[in-house]
């Protein structure tokens, strides 16, 4: 059982779920719509992506906006709470390129950028 009161676990607690940090690095570019999330997630099952975004929503990581047009049309966004992860995934890519010699495209989702801020 890990430690509660380490917060190095309780963050890996939030992030570890296989997809989770992938979902958080493709909404670190912006709103993405469910279908969009899916193509970018290549092997990630509709039932996974869905459980994923649902508990992402209820830790507060995630937003959620429903737009009522037919048919509906929802995207979801990363929360402030969301957005203070993203310095662990430029931490992750930095740490690939440097140490795991992984220098090939930036693994962002293809026709994505990085939001100017981040961009380096």
């Amino acid at each position: 059982m890990p430690d509660e009161s380490c917060p190095v676990c309780a963050t890996a607690d939030i992030i570890c779920g296989k997809w989770t940090i992938l979902v958080i690095r493709d909404l670190a570019s912006g709103r993405s719509r469910f279908c969009e999330l899916e193509r970018s997630l290549a092997g990630i099952s509709p039932r996974t992506l869905s459980l994923r975004l649902r508990g992402l929503e209820e830790q507060g990581i995630v937003a959620r906006e429903t737009f009522p047009e037919v048919p509906p049309r929802v995207e979801y966004s990363l929360t402030p709470k969301g957005e203070a992860l993203v310095p662990l995934i430029d931490g992750m890519r930095a740490y690939g390129r440097e140490w795991l010699g992984v220098t090939e495209g930036d693994c962002r989702p293809a026709g994505r950028r990085e939001p100017a801020a981040a961009a380096a």
